[in-house]
């Protein structure tokens, strides 16, 4: 008894000295910096059927996942959000990419969302903020959220996409990396996160099972190699970790002769019983039903079409974590993957799309990381893409928000000198608690 004791002592004494400002500061020399970038709707099979020989080297030379699952809603911005937050989206509550008002029916673009504060800010703090707090520099190179302030601070230095910003420009890309060298290397940036459009836009406008598609992936395959020279020419190979992810795969839209396509207007009527809706966005879709309108909508479209799923908010399957929050219309509809939620018109062009399931396997995505704290050659099981959030804030040396990850999940892609002595409390389910790693 004396002995157990004794352990509880200890542990709550190294607790006590790991959240004191006093020791990060001493232990920060032996942090590394880091980079986060986002290949946006970079399916996790999409370097299978082309030549990627630096995605290969990287899976040698660090770590690679089998894949990893996005949350749903599979949408670039509330994934993106859960990444760098480490939150279920019903928790974060950025729930679509697209801000709107059920007062003034007004709905904003994807990227008029990117700069509205009050659509990103709702007393979760992203890993920008909780690492600036902590006295890290932080910087949002197009990422997602990196725009907003959050409790009135905003990131330390944020780039947000212009609207006519091209995604495919390979120049550009080239040209965003040496920006970001620089920022490691000349003003000593300790975080950054940077973004890039592509695959999504090509496997939206020609369809993830293309020759578009195979041609971006090798473009993205260059950049990597651009990446990984640069890392090298700026003398940032013993100093710099980079994780390399995206947001949520693609597949091919099911559509007419091959298919019968989802056409709310053929089962319910707009004008007499919808006041507001989100809708011909992809897989999934919301309907705010005018007063005394719900259970009428509901009952019709449940069974209105056999690939079509309908739920009431406080139905809605409990895995997905996404209909708790206020945001979150009456009704929720997703389709089955290919199948588009389209309202009133089918007007749909996308040879290519997301918003499914996040079990199915095209919404699932990559996973890479490399650098001084990594593993080389080490192949992870699958795993959420809320875990990606305590592994950055180890890295970072970071005492993480309260979130929904967990470190157990990643821990053993670091290696030994990267892994021991570090206490970090993390969310499990709704407990917090401290997990102690010990490398003997």
């Amino acid at each position: 008894m004396k002995m157990q004791n004794s352990l509880t002592l200890k542990v709550i004494i190294l607790t006590a000295v790991a959240s004191s400002p006093i020791a990060r500061n001493e232990r920060q020399e032996h942090f590394h910096k880091l980079l986060l970038i986002s290949f946006d709707g970079f399916r996790w099979n999409y370097d299978q059927d082309v030549n990627t020989p630096n995605m290969d080297t990287l899976a040698k030379e660090g770590v690679k996942a089998k894949y990893i699952t996005p949350p749903f809603v599979t949408m670039t911005s509330p994934s993106h959000f859960t990444t760098i937050t480490g939150r279920w989206i019903e928790d974060h509550g950025v729930i679509h990419n697209m801000m709107f008002n059920t007062e003034t029916l007004r709905k904003y673009s994807h990227k008029a969302t990117q700069n509205k504060t009050e659509w990103w800010d709702n007393q979760v703090l992203p890993l920008w903020i909780t690492a600036q707090n902590q006295g890290k520099k932080t910087a949002s190179f197009h990422y997602p959220g990196g725009g907003a302030n959050y409790s009135g601070q905003a990131v330390n230095r944020s780039l947000v996409e212009a609207f006519d910003h091209p995604d495919s420009n390979e120049t550009e890309w080239r040209e965003n990396i040496d920006i970001v060298m620089n920022w490691f290397t000349k003003e000593d940036f300790d975080f950054v996160t940077l973004y890039y459009g592509e695959p999504d836009n090509i496997g939206h406008k020609f369809g993830p099972e293309t020759e578009n598609r195979k041609a971006i992936i090798q473009q993205i395959d260059r950049t990597i190699g651009y990446l990984r020279a640069a890392i090298e020419k700026y003398g940032l190979s013993n100093t710099l970790n980079v994780i390399i992810t995206s947001d949520h795969g693609m597949t091919t839209v099911k559509k007419k002769p091959n298919v019968k396509e989802i056409l709310l207007i053929n089962y319910i009527k707009f004008s007499d019983l919808v006041k507001f809706d989100i809708l011909d966005y992809g897989g999934f879709g919301m309907i705010l039903p005018k007063p005394g309108k719900e259970e009428e909508i509901y009952q019709v479209l449940k069974s209105a079409h056999p690939n079509l799923k309908v739920y009431k908010r406080e139905e809605f399957p409990e895995r997905f974590h996404y209909s708790k929050h206020e945001r979150i219309l009456p009704i929720l509809l997703y389709g089955d993957p290919g199948y588009s939620v389209n309202g009133r018109f089918i007007l749909y062009v996308n040879k290519g799309d997301h918003g499914f399931d996040n079990e199915d396997m095209d919404m699932k995505t990559i996973f890479r990381a490399f650098g001084p704290d990594f593993k080389k050659g080490y192949l992870a099981e699958p795993f959420d893409s809320i875990h990606i959030y305590p592994l950055m804030c180890h890295l970072l040396g970071v005492q993480p928000e309260p979130n929904n990850g967990s470190l157990a999940l990643t821990q053993d892609m670091l290696n030994s000198a990267a892994s021991k002595n570090l206490l970090l409390p993390i969310l499990v389910g709704s407990t917090i608690v401290v997990q102690l790693l010990i490398c003997i």
